[in-house]
Parts: C-alpha cells; sequence; structure tokens
C-alpha cells in the first residue's frame, strides 16, 4: 500500500486488489453481523412494544402503514432506521437480485445522477460509485460515495447484502475526487432476507445508519 496525495490534496492510498479484497471481507464482517442482530430482534417474543412504540430491544416504531413497519435504534451519537415487511410469492433469491446498492441510492434520493460499478473483486464483492446532482435533497447534493458491497448466504439460508463506504484515503486512491463534488460517507446499511415457511415467501429487512457526513 502506497500513500500519495490525490488531485484535490487530500491524502489517497494506492491499494492492490488482493489488499482491498482482504480489507473489505473483514470490515464488511462488523456490518453482516450488525444487519442480522438488527434483523433479529424484531421477530423476539421478547421485544415488547409500549402505548407510545418503544420496543424493549431498543427500536421504537416511527410508522406501520400496509404491512411495512419502520422504526428507528439510537447507535452511539446516531440512529439506525430499520424497514420491514414480508413478500408473498416471492422468494429470497428472486428479491435479492434487485437489492443494491445503487438502486437503494435511488430511494434516498430520486436525483442520483450516476450510479457505477468501479471494480468487482469477487462474484459477491464490488466497489461502487454513487453520484448525486445538483438539484438533490440538500443531504445528497453534490455528494458522491464510493462503497463497497458485500454479497453473502447464511447458513440457515439467510441472505445478507452489506453496504458501507471505504475509508477515504482507499476510496481517493481507487478513484480521485472531483472538484466539484463533496465525498460524503455512508456507515453501515443494507438487507437482510430471510425465508419463511411458504417457500415462495419471504421476510426484508433494510438498515441504515445516520450520519452522512457533509464533506471528508
Amino acid at each position: 500500500m502506497k500513500s500519495s496525495p490525490a488531485a484535490c490534496g487530500q491524502q489517497s492510498w494506492s491499494i492492490s486488489d488482493d489488499s482491498l479484497r482482504r480489507y473489505v471481507q473483514y470490515a464488511s464482517e462488523s456490518c453482516i453481523q450488525e444487519l442480522l442482530m438488527s434483523a433479529s430482534v424484531s421477530v423476539s417474543p421478547a421485544s415488547e412494544t409500549d402505548k407510545l412504540g418503544n420496543r424493549s430491544d431498543g427500536w421504537k416504531v416511527l410508522t406501520l402503514e400496509n404491512g411495512v413497519e419502520i422504526s428507528k435504534r439510537r447507535s452511539g451519537s446516531l440512529h439506525m432506521f430499520r424497514s420491514r415487511w414480508v413478500l408473498r410469492s416471492v422468494s429470497p433469491q428472486q428479491f435479492i437480485t434487485v437489492a443494491n446498492a445503487i438502486d437503494a441510492a435511488k430511494q434516498w434520493d430520486s436525483e442520483l445522477v450516476e450510479g457505477r460499478y468501479i471494480k468487482d473483486l469477487e462474484d459477491n464483492l464490488s466497489i461502487i460509485r454513487l453520484r448525486f446532482g445538483d438539484n438533490s435533497k440538500p443531504l445528497f447534493r453534490k455528494r458522491e460515495f464510493i462503497v463497497y458491497e458485500r454479497r453473502e448466504t447464511m447458513e440457515d439460508g439467510t441472505l445478507v447484502v452489506a453496504v458501507a463506504s471505504l475509508p477515504k484515503e482507499i476510496a481517493a486512491g481507487l478513484l480521485p475526487q472531483q472538484n466539484n463534488a463533496i465525498r460524503g460517507f455512508l456507515l453501515q446499511s443494507g438487507w437482510v432476507v430471510e425465508k419463511l415457511e411458504d417457500i415462495n415467501s419471504c421476510i426484508v429487512t433494510y438498515v441504515v445508519q445516520d450520519g452522512f457526513p457533509s464533506g471528508l
């Protein structure tokens, strides 16, 4: 790994594909475990909900409409948001083909002007660039994110897609920051897709942690 100044004066790291692969595999483990924990707590019998929508597991239900539950939980100084719903007549394998970082970014803000796979490190491991335009919401306006996307199948058949930003130095080495863009940072996010007894149905949990810094 070599260090060099990026085009905009930001420090960058030149990293081999093998080193990048090992880093992402290591870094994504905690993201996967956090996603699995966030998906499992809501089905626990101990997770009682009081009149204010607060669960005993720390999640607070914000809305429950058309079969979709949206809740949040504090994680340190930040918040995690979770949406959860059941898909009938759709298998986990069918859903997971459309669960990806690019489609998720379109849900955050419809003014996504670029969603591009920069590098495929393995069949289940990719690096992606997400770029939002001038007309995006203030949180995303003129921002770009360099994220990894890792897909894993657990022993019980549960499917997980983990998405998070690369460290700013590694991201700058892969793709130097453009002068008019603000390099944002996406914390842990992704999907957990669990099989139901009905083989053609599944329960989907999507989790995203807030705290997109204004620029790094």
